[in-house]
Parts: C-alpha cells; sequence; structure tokens
C-alpha cells in the first residue's frame, strides 16, 4: 500500500520525526485560509497529494506568501492533471493539497530504508546530495551513496546511525539529533512492516534544525492483517475495478489491452497473458480466482471483466486439479447467464475430468468456444477481438 506524503508525515510525526508545521489537508479552495492559519505564519508550500515523484517540475508544489497566491494556486492545482517522469504519460488528478510551512534550507539530504533482497535483510540508503532523484544520482554519481545494513529486529545501531552522520558530514551540533531521527525512521520501517520509507530531501535549515520535508512510505500489503490502522486507510492507488476484485478476494490488475483473462493462479495467468501477446493480442487485465474459484467468485470476475468498456473478448484458461474441471464448467455456464455475457468468449479446460467438463460447456447452448491449448485459445480470443491471429 501506497500513502501520500501527508500520511507518511503523519507517521513521521507520532514516531517524533521533526517535520514542518502543517495545516494539514485541503479539497476545497474554501478550506484553504483556515489550513494556512494552523500552519503559521507564511510563506507557505503547496504539495499536490499524488503518488508520483517530480512532482515539483510538473507544477504540483508551490512556494507562496499571500493569502491571494495561496488561493490562486490552489484554485490552479485542484482538479489539475498532474503528469511527471513517474506516471508513465498519463495525468493523475490533483484531489487533495497539503499546506505546510515553508522551510529556509540550507542543506538538502538524501535517506530512505528498504529492502536488500540479495542480502536479505533491510537497509539504510543514504547521500549527502539530496532533492534529486536517486536513480539518476545513482547512474551518474554511486560514489556519493553510502549503505548500511541493519538487523531486522534490533534496528539500526547507535555506531551505524553515526557511521551515516561522519559519511554525509553532518554538523556536530545536529550530530544526537541526527542519530536520533535516522534511527526513528529506521524503526518506522520495522514497525510498518514497509518496503520502502523515504525521505528527500532531509533538510538542515538556516536555523540550525534538522526536518523531514517530504515522505513516502510503502508498506507491504501481505503484512497488512498486523495493521488495521493500514486497512482502514484509503486505497490510493487501485482503480474502482481493483477495489471490487480486492472485496471478492481476486487478484486483479487492470492493463490496457482488449482481451480479458480469467486464470486460476497467478503463473497461469502471466503464461496466458505472454501467449496472447505472441498471438498478436493484448490482455486486458491480470485476473486470477485462485485455485479454489467458486461460482460465485467466477460470476463475479465476469462482472469485473465486463465493467472494463476497453474489452473486446474473454478469454477463461482453468487448470482443474484440485477443483475438478466438471465443477469449473458449470460455475462458467451459470456465471455466464447470471452475468449477461455478450462478448465473444473462449474456454480452455485442462485438469481432472476435463472430457465431463467440455461436454458441460458443449450442451449448455450458450455461445462458447472451446479450445484445445492455450495457443489455440489465444488465437480464437484474438481473432475474436478483432486482431489478426
Amino acid at each position: 500500500m501506497k500513502l501520500l506524503e501527508y500520511e507518511g508525515k503523519d507517521i513521521f510525526r507520532s514516531c517524533g520525526i521533526p517535520v514542518p508545521p502543517t495545516g494539514g489537508v485541503i479539497r476545497e479552495p474554501s478550506q484553504l485560509q483556515a489550513a494556512l492559519r494552523r500552519a503559521g505564519e507564511g510563506p507557505w508550500v503547496l504539495k499536490a497529494q499524488v503518488l508520483a515523484g517530480g512532482r515539483g517540475k510538473a507544477g504540483g508544489i508551490k512556494l507562496v506568501r499571500t493569502l491571494d497566491e495561496a488561493m490562486a494556486a490552489a484554485k490552479a492545482m485542484l482538479g489539475m492533471k498532474l503528469v511527471t517522469h513517474q506516471t508513465h504519460g498519463k495525468g493523475l488528478t490533483v484531489e487533495s493539497i497539503l499546506v505546510d510551512r515553508a522551510s529556509d534550507i540550507e542543506r538538502e539530504i538524501y535517506v530512505s530504508a528498504a529492502m536488500d533482497r540479495k542480502e536479505g535483510k533491510p537497509i539504510l540508503i543514504a547521500s549527502a546530495e539530496g532533492g534529486m532523484s536517486i536513480e539518476e544520482l545513482a547512474r551518474e554519481k554511486p560514489e556519493a551513496i553510502v549503505k548500511e545494513p541493519f538487523d531486522p529486529v534490533a534496528g539500526l545501531a547507535d555506531f551505524q546511525a553515526r557511521t551515516l552522520g561522519f559519511a554525509l558530514r553532518i554538523p556536530a551540533p545536529l550530530f544526537g539529533s541526527f542519530v536520533a531521527t535516522i534511527k526513528k525512521l529506521a524503526r518506522v520501517f520495522l514497525d510498518n512492516d514497509a518496503s520502502l520509507v523515504e525521505v528527500n530531501p532531509l533538510i538542515i535549515t538556516k536555523q540550525g534544525e534538522l526536518i523531514a520535508l517530504d515522505a513516502k512510505v510503502i508498506t507491504d500489503d501481505n503484512a497488512s492483517f498486523r495493521h488495521k490502522e493500514m486497512q482502514e486507510k484509503p486505497d490510493h492507488e487501485s482503480s474502482p475495478l481493483e477495489l471490487e476484485a480486492h472485496k471478492v478476494g481476486i487478484n486483479y490488475i487492470g492493463l490496457d489491452g482488449t482481451i480479458g483473462c480469467m486464470v486460476n493462479g497467478a503463473g497461469l495467468a502471466m503464461a496466458t497473458m505472454d501467449t496472447i501477446k505472441l498471438a498478436g493480442g493484448e490482455p486486458a487485465n491480470f485476473l486470477d480466482v485462485g485455485g479454489g474459484a467458486t461460482e460465485d467468485q467466477v460470476c463475479r470476475a465476469f462482472g469485473i471483466i465486463l465493467g472494463d468498456s476497453k474489452v473486446k473478448a474473454v478469454l477463461v484458461n482453468i487448470f482443474g486439479g484440485i477443483m475438478k474441471c466438471d465443477v469449473i464448467a458449470t460455475g462458467i455456464v451459470e456465471a455466464t447467464k447470471r452475468a449477461e455475457l455478450t462478448l465473444p468468449l473462449v474456454v480452455r479446460l485442462e485438469g481432472t475430468r476435463v472430457k465431463e467438463g467440455k461436454a458441460i460447456l458443449a450442451d449448455s447452448g450458450l455461445k462458447i468456444e472451446q479450445a484445445e491449448s492455450l495457443w489455440d485459445a489465444a488465437q480464437k480470443a484474438v481473432r475474436a477481438a478483432g486482431g489478426q491471429a
């Protein structure tokens, strides 16, 4: 789960990591004046709350000095389509703005906690050159990046935090504050089962303060059962169809193609999508109903597929293992009737009681085109969707 900046800063604030004075989040221009008052004396910074980096270059971060200037910026920002280098050409709609008091920056530092998959442990990554893309820095000046693996239970040790402080040339008066902050950052990563906690930049102000000016937090969905408070947060990244699939217990990711794919098993889903591509088509989704698919789940899956207006044909590729093919076929027939499916439907069954399953599909009286293999199914689906296979 990806958190917006203000949600990440709320976590930082609760853990004692210094963040700028804030007026909170606004969703209407009418809320701006009160937010500025809560943030304190200006100037202020208005920051678009979207899940993308590079907001400043795209017009999503504005420094304002007066109420009139702030109101004009807020009206222009709310509802705008923000396109950055991380949105892949698509615009993200700005629905909320974080209002913070501006900070007088002396130095910018990059710091993050992530998982080192090779070493099998968490790692602190830092650079004295903050405020810029860490990917760009790693490409152009890898020697400017320092790394410090830390224990997943004990957290970051004092000597490790001091090592980072020396490497980043932290001034002596702020050294103790830096050590405490960086240890808390590592603890935020561990306590929230995060896959990434990033501050870019962590600043030193001209007044000699250390402040986390930004916050990027991504948590691991597999650990959500340990964090009830996270489950209550809105999912800012998923589409309405993905949210519906999550409620049903189906793994769904929307794509840009025209062939809806329903399978049982993540590996089979990826193989099906690859085969569709080889046949000259484009998958519209990754939809995995799992190994224990029920009739109701199959029906709801059809509903999710039909909710995507781009879909021109549906390909069902099911391997009957624990669940027998005749049971699956019965579910497909009933789901097709209940969902009132009008799109071309191609079904490939394989596994236990496959002959009985195929007979059920053939005798259903529905327009279901059966396939003997995955390659055959992919070609038929591509043709049904208007492709050239």
